[in-house]
């Protein structure tokens, strides 16, 4: 493409929409560098029922930077990409499909329904993806995965089957997550937990034998939000050194409904402190009261159940339970229980303020919900298949701490090693029919058989007659494969062609134990080695007043509607400029405005210097140069490009955005293209000519070209646009080499004469702005005091002065008598006489009373944050916000003040 003239108006949507069609047609995603490093990244393979939200945007932005950035200084980079097949979301959509249609799954055959999900996929599993590509991600399309593919299918079982083998993986009876509404166990991560308004019960449970407390009761009071429970108990729990009850434990109460004699056991879980000190322990319904009962000696299978899949009322397994009861939905169970306890005189009074008597005391609770079917989770005793996570997490741990893995910000080591070292049995196993099935078999007797193939099942069964089990794998067991399942493992040796371990992962830290963690167990165990070096945890997208976003509070953003009004890059830069290792980000609309403003203004800065024939570079070196300021723009660029390159090292984002911002905004636009105007400009603005000039276009260009490689990971589609708009170029800007960080480009004397140049005209604007002196105005300036050399760069930078700071003459005579601005500068004081130029008597009132306004402002913020109960009641946005309020009104003050003193 060659050389075009760059429009007056920046589109984004236009300009996004062809480059990456025109990236992905020409293959420019694809590792294709046989001879280069290998460099390898995955993404966290979103539900194929997804849209993008804003936390995907975050996710990927990022991880885009980094494979860009990859890409850029030379490496073979992969970004694998996919989708995970989400059992319980996919079967949902296409569920709720039937239903539509007044049709149910169980009107079909297990396959004829998995292959309507495949249909459903093929039509409308790809709008996440279709997302990704509107956000920019350079990801390789041609390999995309699927965690239902026929490759993927075969390292799930052999991975299944293998832990079998090996152990690991055993069919237990525990509790779990179950959500009634869609009938399967969940993970802890699919649970949402809400305070609702509820109430606390308070019942007698009557000593059996006679036996009576310290206080001559002859019961022991509990409570419960859960009276429906009652109906499995099967102890009653007291804090060992509670004295209250020191003489009836081991003796048995006798429960009032199913009259089932409960032991009295000792156990730390009860809390004396709180209510009566005694605790009701239904272990086949509670997660705390399991361990308690395991505790107490109580065998899970001997656990009682008393629900089924619905949450109806079963009968349990000593049939004690009263025929009234069995087959009640559990709340209407509740409201059951509670009155025949009243009736048995057995339900204590909750007595309020007002010495009214009431069933129950009102309570907010907080209570688990399915995110998907909003029911309310029962914890649940089943038999599900189980890994011993405990054995699997020890070589992780040894990962992290010997540095084998990164994790990064460091500060989540701590987290991750709490929650590893404390590690539950991991069930993966879901009611479903979409999804791995579970390479089970039993014969009649109940015997299981494990094998990758029902033949090989039926070979270590002979003349048996087998069932596969009806249960699919967690999708997370799945998805812990993808580091090695998606570049072909166990068929190819990924380690072999250098893509494992991968060099990377970034992930949001609410999936580090769901997700990181579990590949870490699985690619350890599996290809003895990390799957990946490091491990990048992300904040979470906040709304704007700092509260977690859910479509329940209706502050969801977005992210697809935001690139439609401010266009992707701006968007990209946003998400950049706010990850600070690990810290949620509010969301600000206007941030992103201003990042499409500084989009914009690179594209006028391009068209400006288009006009002065600045175009494409011919050298990745910096040209030769002669000029202080051209001396000085190359240092500066190699500089920034040194800051971007010890920002992505750390994997600080937010530096490598406000490296470039900074440098691009005001290096570049604001100061180096004023400065050259007056070599570019000939007569009556005519283009210059002459070895000044050319040079001057020359280095222009390759800083302008750096610019556009730099930024080029944040901001791909305008970076690319004016790559090409700038000049004829032998290949693309996502092909293009990273600006080259060699210090010997640096001239410290040319850095030194324009830092100070910049300071100087910087300041006497900010004194004429401060002072209303006219924008137009030009006015004299005296120096007083100065050296040799502060006189040589005066006499270089004259035409500077006049131009940018409206400075002329620059004299070093004394200055006239009256009133004037001052400013120090090194070792030289400049004065700028205002006499008859300004009101000076009206300025310094108007200075003197806006000072003190801002004074008493600060005294008023000062007094609200060193008050105590402020600090503890108010949100701590509200703190930082206030805070930084402080600080704005201290900078407005010093600055009044500061001005005021210039007057005299």
């Amino acid at each position: 493409m060659s050389e075009q003239d760059i429009p007056k108006t920046f589109d984004p949507a236009e300009i996004e929409a062809r480059w990456y069609a025109h990236w992905e047609e020409t293959g420019a995603f694809r590792p294709e560098r046989p001879d280069a490093e290998p460099w390898t990244l995955v993404n966290p393979p979103p539900n194929v029922t997804g849209n993008l939200h804003i936390g995907h945007a975050l996710d990927n932005t990022l991880q885009d930077v980094l494979v860009r950035h990859a890409r850029l200084t030379g490496k073979d980079a992969k970004w694998v990409v996919g989708t995970d097949h989400a059992g319980i979301a996919t079967q949902m959509v296409v569920e709720r499909q039937l239903n539509e249609r007044q049709q149910k799954r169980t009107d079909f055959s297990r396959e004829d329904f998995v292959a309507k999900v495949w249909e459903w996929k093929e039509e409308s599993g790809g709008n996440i993806t279709r997302q990704l590509r509107r956000l920019g991600c350079s990801m390789d399309w041609s390999n995309e995965q699927f965690t239902m593919d026929p490759n993927f299918v075969s390292a799930v079982l052999k991975v299944f089957v293998d832990l079998y083998n090996d152990g690991l993986i055993y069919r237990d009876k525990r509790l779990v997550n179950w959500d009634p509404g869609l009938k399967t166990a969940i993970s802890d991560l699919e649970v949402e937990t809400g305070e609702i308004a509820g109430h606390f019960w308070r019942f007698r449970y009557p000593l059996a034998g006679g036996a009576a407390l310290a206080d001559g009761r002859d019961y022991i009071e509990v409570a419960t939000t859960r009276p429906e429970t009652m109906l499995a108990d099967m102890a009653v729990a007291v804090h060992p050194g509670d004295e209250r009850y020191a003489s009836v434990i081991g003796k048995e109460i006798e429960q009032p409904i199913t009259g089932r004699r409960l032991r009295i056991v000792a156990d730390e879980h009860a809390d004396p402190e709180l209510g009566s000190g005694a605790v009701k322990i239904t272990p086949g319904h509670d997660f705390n009261d399991f361990e308690v009962g395991k505790r107490a000696g109580i065998a899970p299978g001997d656990m009682l159940n008393m629900f089924d899949a619905d949450a109806h009322v079963v009968q349990t397994a000593d049939g004690l339970v009263p025929d009234a009861f069995v087959g009640l939905e559990r709340f209407e169970a509740r409201k059951a229980i509670v009155a025949a306890m009243k009736e048995l005189g057995c339900l204590i009074a909750h007595v309020d303020t007002d010495g009214e008597e009431h069933d129950a005391e009102p309570r907010k609770t907080q209570t688990p919900f399915g995110d998907r079917s909003n029911a309310v989770i029962e914890p649940w005793l089943t038999d599900q298949w189980y890994v011993d996570a405990e054995t699997l997490a020890k070589r992780p741990m040894d990962a992290v701490r010997s540095g084998d893995i990164q994790i990064v910000p460091k500060s989540w080591e701590k987290t991750f090693f709490n929650w590893m070292e404390n590690i539950q049995p991991w069930c993966i196993s879901r009611q479903l029919w979409w999804g791995h099935r579970i390479p089970a078999w039993y014969d009649e007797d109940g015997r299981v058989y494990v094998a990758e193939t029902e033949a090989d099942a039926q070979a270590q069964a002979p003349g048996k007659t087998l069932r596969q089990d009806d249960d699919v794998l967690d999708t997370w067991f799945s998805s812990a494969l993808w580091p090695f399942a998606t570049q072909g493992w166990p068929d190819t040796d990924v380690k072999a062609l250098g893509r494992y371990p991968n060099d990377v992962l970034v992930s949001g830290f609410d999936i580090l134990f769901f997700w990181d963690a579990r590949m870490m167990m699985q690619g350890m165990h599996l290809l003895d080695e990390v799957p990946f070096r490091t491990l990048y945890l992300h904040g979470l997208v906040r709304a704007a007043d700092g509260q977690k976003m859910s479509k329940s509070k209706g502050n969801t953003v977005d992210p697809i509607g935001l690139i439609d009004q401010y266009g992707a890059d701006a968007l990209r830069f946003f998400m950049t400029a706010m990850e600070s290792q690990g810290r949620d980000i509010k969301m600000d609309v206007g941030r992103i405005e201003g990042y499409r403003n500084f989009a914009t203004k690179l594209w006028n800065a391009a068209r400006f210097a288009q006009g002065y024939g600045i175009g494409a570079s011919q050298s990745v070196a910096p040209p030769a140069t002669t000029l202080a300021v051209n001396r000085w723009i190359v240092g500066e660029t190699i500089k920034t490009a040194e800051t971007l390159d010890l920002a992505i090292a750390d994997y600080r984002f937010d530096g490598f955005a406000s490296g470039i911002y900074h440098f691009t905004w005001n290096r570049f636009c604001d100061w180096y293209l004023e400065l050259i105007k007056p070599i570019l400009q000939g007569e009556e603005g005519a283009r210059a000519e002459g070895p000044e000039a050319e040079e001057t276009r020359l280095v222009a260009g390759w800083v302008l070209d750096q610019i556009l490689v730099m930024l080029h990971p944040i901001m791909p589609f305008i970076t690319e646009e004016l790559w090409h708009k700038l000049g004829d170029r032998p290949y693309d800007l996502i092909q293009a080499k990273w600006v080259e960080a060699d210090s010997r480009s640096i001239d410290v004397e040319a850095a030194r004469e324009i830092d100070w140049l910049v300071d100087l005209v910087g300041a006497i604007r900010g004194a004429r702005s401060e002072l209303n002196v006219p924008a137009g105005a030009r006015l004299p300036l005296h120096v007083l005091d100065a050296s040799e050399d502060t006189l040589a760069r005066l006499s270089r930078n004259e035409t500077a002065l006049s131009r940018l700071a409206r400075a002329e003459p620059v004299s070093t005579t004394q200055a006239p008598a009256g009133g004037a601005a001052q400013i120090v500068l090194d070792e030289a004081t400049y004065v700028i006489p205002l006499e008859g130029v300004i009101d000076l008597q009206a300025e310094r009132t108007r200075l003197r009373k806006n000072a003190e306004a801002a004074a008493k402002e600060i005294g008023s913020i000062e007094k609200r944050l060193a008050n105590p109960n402020f600090r503890a009641k108010a949100k701590p946005e509200v703190v930082t916000e206030t805070e930084a309020k402080l600080a704005e009104k201290r900078d407005e003050r010093d600055r009044l003040e500061a001005a005021l003193a210039r007057l005299g």
